[in-house]
């Protein structure tokens, strides 16, 4: 890690997300990372703003997640999970059903009580797209193959998921022809007593409701799509819709799930509980990739009766013990830990202190839910002038088309915190 040359070797060989090879803008080179800090080359550190990318929810190299994978690395640090099985995996898979939202009376009564370990964020939407046309077959509804989404979301970056990405705005247009043909309705309405999306909702699913096999959202929160926020209204008569039509929703909490718009899951806000929930990002507390899809047992046995009799998919990497060692680990915290006045004490700081960038030359919108803060600019070119701005004051944020927005660690200090709103107004001010 000492040798000068390493940066260097990664512009010519190192392909970045979203970047082009060899990439214009060379990346920092990070060595080393602690609490809600990360140490470049150089000896500079800057506050990660971005929780890596959502990920990192309890700080850089929390003390518990890593002597649980400390531990687990010296007893078994992979198995293959087809026709095998470990302890890590059998309690994740306990604690998430624990955790996830459920209702044990009356008529509605439900459970998200089925979970399948996947290895990313876009292979858990994948596996949801994947239950819910199994399932429907296994109804007796073959036909039912295509999505019905709303414009403006983001479920990741995999075939299955693109498709149900936005097709116009979206970043993955240039695809737009090789993707399978999903069903759009218009953005959630932001304001309360509007039902005029709900509606469309409805018409799509009366006119194509025997072609569709489920409705997928990003609840309350409209992630990388915009960091749009919507009303938990919506949210609730698009569940009652997708009863009343055999339609399956499925909730994406990629993004949202484990605090971040300060409940434990965004979907509980709606008091929803989904057919399917996809779930990853925090899920391993930013240590190492994991995802999970949680579904009812009603799928399940849909899934088991359709021809092929088992569910169609099994990553190679599927419940890795480490991954899930850190994720039994990242949970116990959530459940130890007063995450909830730490996300709550976030919102109220980030609301007060990016309230200054109201009014500014250059700002289309100011916005907070639990801990994301987003300032929406007038013009999407202002992304790296805004990066740089916020670097140089050792904050790391990374802006998209005319976004600047942090979704920091809930463990970040109020003086941290007070960091990156200061960087981010002064960056705003600059720009």
């Amino acid at each position: 890690m000492g040798d000068p040359d390493w940066a260097e070797a990664d512009r010519e060989l190192v392909w970045h997300p979203y970047a082009a090879m060899p990439g214009a803008q060379p990346p920092l080179p990070v060595i080393a990372a602690e609490g809600c800090e990360i140490e470049l080359a150089d000896g500079r550190r800057l506050i990660d703003a971005m929780a890596s990318w959502w990920s990192v929810i309890h700080g850089h190299r929390n003390p518990a997640i890593m002597a649980a994978v400390h531990a687990q690395l010296d007893r078994l640090p992979h198995v293959m999970f087809g026709g095998l099985t470990h302890a890590p995996a059998v309690r994740l898979c306990q604690q998430l059903v624990e955790m996830a939202p459920r209702e044990d009376a009356g008529d509605d009564a439900r459970a998200l009580d089925k979970v399948f370990l996947a290895d990313s964020g876009s292979v858990a939407v994948e596996v949801a797209m994947k239950m819910a046309i199994q399932y429907q077959a296994g109804r007796g509804r073959p036909l039912r193959q295509r999505f019905l989404t709303v414009r403006g979301g983001y479920h990741g970056d995999t075939f299955g998921a693109m498709s149900v990405c936005d097709p116009v705005n979206g970043m993955h247009t240039l695809f737009r022809g090789a993707l399978a043909q999903q069903h759009f309705v218009c953005m959630p309405t932001l304001e309360t007593g509007d039902d005029t999306d709900v509606a469309e909702v409805a018409l799509a699913l009366a006119e194509h409701g025997d072609e569709i096999a489920a409705f997928i959202i990003e609840p309350i929160v409209q992630g990388a799509g915009g960091m749009r926020f919507h009303r938990a209204s919506y949210l609730t008569a698009i569940a009652a819709l997708c009863r009343q039509h055999g339609v399956l929703l499925i909730c994406d909490e990629i993004a949202t799930g484990f605090g971040r718009t300060g409940t434990l899951f965004a979907c509980e806000q709606a008091r929803v509980i989904p057919d399917l929930l996809c779930v990853g990002k925090a899920l391993t507390g930013g240590t190492m990739s994991l995802a999970a899809t949680l579904t009812t047992a009603e799928v399940a046995a849909g899934i088991a009766a359709s021809v092929a009799g088992v569910f169609m998919h099994g990553p190679t990497f599927m419940a890795n013990p480490l991954a899930c060692a850190a994720a039994n680990a990242s949970l116990e915290l959530l459940r130890t830990r007063d995450w909830r006045s730490e996300v709550a004490a976030i919102e109220a700081q980030l609301a007060d202190g990016l309230a200054a960038c109201r009014g500014l030359p250059g700002v289309a919108d100011v916005r907070v839910k639990g801990a994301i803060g987003v300032i929406q600019m007038d013009r999407s070119d202002r992304g790296p002038a805004l990066q740089a701005a916020a670097v140089a004051r050792g904050i790391w944020l990374r802006p998209f088309r005319d976004l600047l927005y942090t979704m920091p660690p809930y463990t970040i200090s109020p003086a941290q915190l007070a960091q990156v709103v200061d960087a981010m107004v002064a960056a705003v001010r600059e720009a």
